[in-house]
């Protein structure tokens, strides 16, 4: 059976799952380095580290006997399209404001 595709807005709408983005950002971290910042189990961790693997935000490098995660931007790529379709929404409308704005101050 095919797994489903992440949402990514269903995976960064955890904070578990921010706060490891965010701790991922300063540096690659094993696994039970992240677990270390946090107040649940490193199942649980180990979890989040699945659903941010899978979901294209991080990747994990087995060195030597640990597990590196390390930010990866396929999942920030599919976030950021999102944003990208809503920003140019935005300025469409602005600009026409604008331009009624200007009509409007010129007669």
């Amino acid at each position: 059976m095919k797994q489903q595709p992440f949402d990514v807005f269903q995976v960064v709408a955890d904070p578990s799952r921010r706060e490891i983005l965010r701790l991922l950002s300063k540096d690659s971290l094993t696994i039970n380095s992240l677990a270390e910042h946090f107040d649940m189990s490193r199942p649980a961790v180990s979890k989040h580290i699945k659903i941010l693997h899978g979901a294209g935000f991080i990747s994990i490098q087995d060195i030597g006997r640990e597990r590196h995660c390390l930010l990866k931007q396929e999942g920030f790529e599919k976030l950021q399209e999102w944003i990208n379709y809503f920003d140019h929404f935005w300025q469409s409308r602005l600009g026409k404001l604008k331009s009624l704005l200007d009509n409007k101050i010129k007669n």
